[in-house]
């Protein structure tokens, strides 16, 4: 199921990535890029994505993050949706510390088919397919492994990742109540997601009021294939594909044995 899908998926997001690397080298860094910054990387990532899309799958929906031409001639919403995020973690592009990924997700029917998360500069792949596992592939490896979340049940013990801190040093006050054992920062929620799918992390945390189907969709199923956990952070089942691409609900992804513990934390916070 959804092999083709994949195919297109993994074709499209190593082709941006081979881009990106190249306009990645040449970029002049922003020291102080702003959350919300943008590039012409970002924008011809995107081009490159959604029309390999659409030469494989011309009557599927379109949804990305950057008002780009191809985006403009596509339906953005319908029962095949292509989510994408070009460049997810911009700041770290920018910034160039290589905290960036390519974000490619596929929903059908209101359920996530597919996700990929390509990490261009650290060389990682992540990828997943319902009912078929969570599988990286790094370096020059052309065999997958099959990713695992792990087995930590105390949140004393576990590894915490989360977005970069606006003032370093210092947690948020959800990091705080779960008083985890390590905490990790990335400026990419892929890479954060990832993360917890390959057992490098055991818990991610968004509390973002709002943000974006194309944020999460693609990390989404890497942790649930890798047996792990999404939710909102009350909870609540993330829905994909609804009017403006928005995620209201936060997000909390953990190795499940740890999600009801992390749940009960945020909500005593």
């Amino acid at each position: 199921m959804h092999e083709h899908e994949l195919e297109t998926a993994l074709t499209a997001a190593g082709a941006a990535g081979a881009y990106l690397l190249e306009a990645y080298e040449r970029f002049q860094a922003i020291p102080d890029a702003p959350a919300d910054i943008s590039t012409e990387a970002d924008r011809r990532s995107q081009e490159i994505i959604l029309q390999a899309i659409r030469a494989a799958f011309p009557a599927d929906a379109l949804c990305a993050e950057e008002s780009t031409a191809t985006l403009s001639g596509a339906q953005q919403t319908g029962d095949r949706l292509w989510i994408v995020d070009p460049i997810d973690g911009t700041r770290g592009f920018a910034r160039k510390n290589g905290e960036f990924s390519v974000m490619i997700g596929f929903v059908e029917a209101g359920q996530i088919g597919v996700g990929v998360v390509h990490q261009p500069a650290a060389r990682r792949l992540t990828y997943a397919v319902r009912g078929s596992g969570c599988w990286r592939r790094d370096g020059d490896a052309t065999e997958p492994v099959a990713c695992h979340v792990t087995a930590v049940s105390e949140l004393g013990n576990c590894t915490l990742t989360q977005s970069r801190s606006r003032t370093p040093g210092k947690g948020s006050r959800w990091a705080l109540a779960m008083k985890p054992a390590h905490v990790v920062e990335s400026y990419s929620a892929g890479i954060k997601l990832a993360l917890v799918a390959r057992g490098e992390a055991d818990v991610y945390l968004n509390t973002y009021e709002a943000f974006h189907d194309w944020d999460i969709c693609a990390g989404h199923i890497l942790v649930s294939e890798a047996g792990g956990q999404v939710t909102g952070t009350g909870g609540e089942d993330l829905r994909y594909g609804l009017p403006g691409a928005w995620q209201r609900h936060g997000l909390l992804a953990t190795n499940g044995a740890l999600h009801g513990k992390a749940l009960a934390a945020i909500a005593q916070s």
